[in-house]
């Protein structure tokens, strides 16, 4: 059996989340699934999977083999498109990933002009409140809300203001103590996301000091999602921080107040980021371009919508 087409296999497997996921997406029988997982667990002398009737789950070894199997298809990938030259069309899957808010209401009617406008090229879009290694999770493009580290990787920035603000129900804020600092919020119920912080928040430092003010608590409700964080707000829970294209519905029908207008911390700016390699891929190459000018005037009209949020 061919060794690469097993790790596509495998590959494949772990992207489904099961053999018969697999099987389905390449078209080939069960069978020949777990024939092929069998031929690269005795090729490597190790059990990678460890199976049951309804899901997979990678054992250590196949964690590590995993990883060096998504670099080498990526590297076997981008060989074929270099050798192929400009005359290659964006074609195949094309691996994205965003938070889910920005990837559902942002990115997701880029993605479908996209496809519209590339028919040889499918898109699997995955949402995440985390960040993803797309090197060893195979994906091509993420979408990053953050200051972004150092790293090898590409990044393009699509825009420049998206900001932090704290919010509460007027209910809530009826009923608890005032919030004129950051220090307040250890007098009240914190719901907060892992995303956003679980434990604590930093804010800019106060007026005539150099350091930063972090306000430590212990949340009443930590989500990983920020609908769920929202709606308890909204609900008169407690107090959360999210960005302001998450709130600003709720801010302007009245259902949320943002607090704290004096200790907002700086906007942050928003990237799409793909490996170091990735953008002489045609399928990569066109969607950078393609979604780049899109999301900048996205992103452009919420700041615009953010500045009108301002009392």
């Amino acid at each position: 059996m061919d060794r690469v087409e097993a790790m596509r296999v495998f590959v494949a497997a772990l992207d489904e989340g099961s053999l018969a996921g697999a099987g389905r997406r390449l078209a080939r029988s069960p069978a020949a699934v777990s024939r092929a997982i069998a031929f690269l667990e005795q090729h490597v002398g190790a059990e990678l999977l460890h199976r049951t009737t309804r899901s997979i789950k990678l054992s250590e070894a196949g964690e590590r083999y995993a990883s060096a199997c998504r670099r080498i298809l990526i590297d076997l990938e981008e060989a074929d498109m270099s050798a192929a030259g400009e005359r290659t069309a964006p074609r195949g899957t094309l691996t994205v990933t965003a938070p889910p808010i920005s990837g559902e209401e942002i990115l997701g009617p880029i993605i479908d002009a996209y496809l519209d406008a590339y028919p040889a090229v499918s898109v699997n879009l995955i949402l995440l409140d985390r960040y993803s290694n797309l090197v060893d999770e195979g994906i091509d493009v993420a979408l990053r809300v953050a200051e972004l580290p150092d790293s090898s990787m590409v990044a393009v920035r699509v825009g420049g203001d998206v900001k932090r603000v704290i919010v509460a129900s007027p209910r809530y804020l009826a009923e608890h103590p005032r919030i004129d600092e950051p220090a307040d919020l250890t007098k009240h119920r914190i719901v907060t996301t892992t995303h956003f912080g679980h434990d604590a928040w930093v804010f800019p430092p106060a007026a005539g000091s150099s350091i930063a003010r972090s306000v430590h608590f212990k949340p009443r409700l930590v989500v990983n999602s920020v609908r769920a964080a929202l709606a308890s707000a909204v609900d008169g829970h407690g107090v959360t921080r999210l960005y302001t294209y998450h709130v600003a519905e709720r801010v302007q029908d009245g259902s949320l107040k943002i607090v704290l207008r004096n200790a907002e911390p700086l906007p942050l700016p928003v990237h799409l980021i793909t490996p170091q390699g990735r953008t002489s891929v045609p399928k990569v190459r066109a969607f950078l371009d393609f979604a780049a000018p899109r999301l900048r005037a996205e992103f452009a009209r919420l700041s615009a919508e953010a500045e009108a949020l301002k009392p």
